[in-house]
Order: structure tokens, then C-alpha cells, then sequence
């Protein structure tokens, strides 16, 4: 898919490639593809279309996620059930215990907040908690933390339901940039994600091949990240086999180069990657 850099977008990645201008520093980021066994047999991903007034991907369809807040990594053991930071990041190739706490905090707080969906399991001791709804998705978003709503609960963060997926770090020639780390997760039972949220009009489950090629013919307008991510878990029959895989962690990044007169983006599979804007690291 050839995708022609806008003009302005062009003159700055040229000026960050050449140093005439500093890229934007990378803020953390979590988000996470949520999975569902579709009716008729199959996988399908939730995607939930940005209100178009957003600063970053406004209108564009996207999984749930947003960036790390500083408070995320002091959230308490207490309320963490299954692998600890640290195992979790031994799949993602992190040491830094405090940083892979910050951001699967964030992305179960993230998916809550955006969707009412929360990946938590009962407090030990406690036979019934307490169902999540818009009482406590509100409160969150109002600005309770985390800890609060999951101690209101009677539940824990449940470290299990999550998988890490991959990391994708946004071009330095953006202006809003993002260290943004993937995870699946399959939709627990009983619950349904909210489709109009603060920052969400808009939601669907969709096949990863039916969302390509509506992304293709320009009814579903996504961001690489997204739609590369779609085209893997393509290759995947059911929920149950991509939470059984355990791919090694990438990370990617979206280049550029010339195409005649264009400056077109390149993506890690392309031939012609990473052109004159590399692969950073972190």
C-alpha cells in the first residue's frame, strides 16, 4: 500500500533526518487488542473509531490504549495477580520492573476507562466481587485511580489475561511521538465493551481480514501500527491459538523515503526500509 507523506510532514521528516530539526521525545504508551470469538466460529478484534477532535489519530479506528501516567507505577502488589513486572518483562526484553508495571497498569486502566472492560480477578477470599459498570468506568474517568476502583471492587489487576504483543515507536518526524507497547487479551465473560466512550464514538468487532480490506477501500482509516497488527493476528484461527503463541517481541518503527517526486512511508517489510529515517531504540 503506497501512502505519499503529506508536504509539510515531508519538509520536517528531511529536516529531522538531516538534524536541522530534534525529534520530539518518545512518551510511554500501552494498548491492547482486544479478542473475541466471533459467532460464527473464528477471531475477531475490537476497534473503536477516535472522536475526530483528538489531538492524536482523531477519526482513526484503533485498539484501545493510551499513554503511561506517572502514577502508574506505583500502583500496589497488593492488587496484582499472575506474572510479576518482572516476568512480564522477560517476554518483552525490559529489566526495568517499575516500567513494565507503569505500562500494563496503564493498559488495563486504559481499556477500562475507554471501553468498561476491566482484566481483574477476585481479591483472595472474596467469592462474589462485584461486577464493573459505568458507576466506576465514570469514576475513573473523572479521576479516580486505578488501585480505587479495583479495591471497590473487591478485585486485582490480572496480570494473566494479558499477552505481550509488540512495540511500536511513532516516526521521529512526528510531532506527537509515542513508545507504545502491544498486548492481546481476550474479552473476559460476562462483560462487553461500551461503544461511546469520552474519547470513542464508535466500535466493532471485526476479523482482522475483513478490517484490512475495509481499510484498503477506505472505510476503515487506521494507522500502520493497527493495521500491520491486524495482518498478523490474520495468520491466527481462534482466540485460543494467539494466547498460546509466544512471538518474539519486535520493535518497529514507520520510515520514509523518495519515490519520484513523493516521500512515501515504508513499513519494516518493505524492501526499501528504513530508508533515511532508522529504527531507533529506546
Amino acid at each position: 500500500m503506497r501512502i505519499v507523506l503529506p508536504e509539510a510532514v515531508a519538509s520536517r521528516a528531511a529536516d529531522v533526518a538531516s538534524g536541522r530539526e530534534p525529534a520530539v521525545p518518545l512518551n510511554p504508551a500501552s494498548t491492547v487488542v482486544l479478542l473475541r470469538t466471533a459467532p460464527s466460529g473464528g477471531l475477531e478484534a475490537y476497534l473503536q473509531r477516535r472522536h475526530t477532535g483528538l489531538a492524536f489519530a482523531g477519526g482513526m479506528f484503533a485498539f484501545p490504549g493510551g499513554r503511561v501516567d506517572a502514577a502508574d507505577s506505583a500502583f500496589p502488589d497488593v492488587l496484582w495477580h499472575g506474572p510479576s513486572p518482572t516476568e512480564v518483562g522477560a517476554r518483552l526484553g525490559h529489566t526495568d520492573a517499575e516500567r513494565v508495571r507503569a505500562h500494563v497498569v496503564a493498559v488495563v486502566r486504559e481499556l477500562f476507562e475507554e471501553t468498561g472492560v476491566l482484566l481483574a480477578a477476585p481479591r483472595p477470599g472474596v467469592v462474589g466481587p462485584r461486577r464493573p459498570t459505568e458507576t466506576e468506568r465514570l469514576a475513573l474517568s473523572g479521576g479516580a485511580s486505578l488501585a480505587h476502583v479495583l479495591e471497590h471492587l473487591s478485585c486485582r489487576l490480572d496480570a494473566t489475561l494479558l499477552r505481550p504483543w509488540a512495540q511500536w515507536l511513532t516516526p521521529r518526524f512526528e510531532r506527537r511521538r509515542f513508545d507504545t507497547w502491544f498486548f492481546v487479551a481476550a474479552l473476559p465473560d460476562g462483560q462487553r465493551p461500551r461503544v461511546a466512550t469520552e474519547e470513542a464514538h464508535e466500535g466493532r468487532w471485526v476479523t482482522p481480514l475483513e478490517a484490512i480490506d475495509d481499510m484498503r477501500a477506505g472505510r476503515l482509516p487506521m494507522l500502520p501500527p493497527t493495521w500491520w497488527t491486524l495482518r498478523e493476528l490474520a495468520a491466527f484461527p481462534d482466540v485460543a491459538s494467539v494466547l498460546e503463541s509466544a512471538p518474539s517481541i519486535a520493535r518497529y518503527t514507520v520510515g520514509w523515503t523518495l519515490d519520484g517526486d513523493d516521500t512515501v512511508m515504508v513499513l519494516p517489510d518493505d524492501p526499501r526500509y528504513p530508508g533515511d529515517d532508522p529504527r531507533e531504540g529506546t
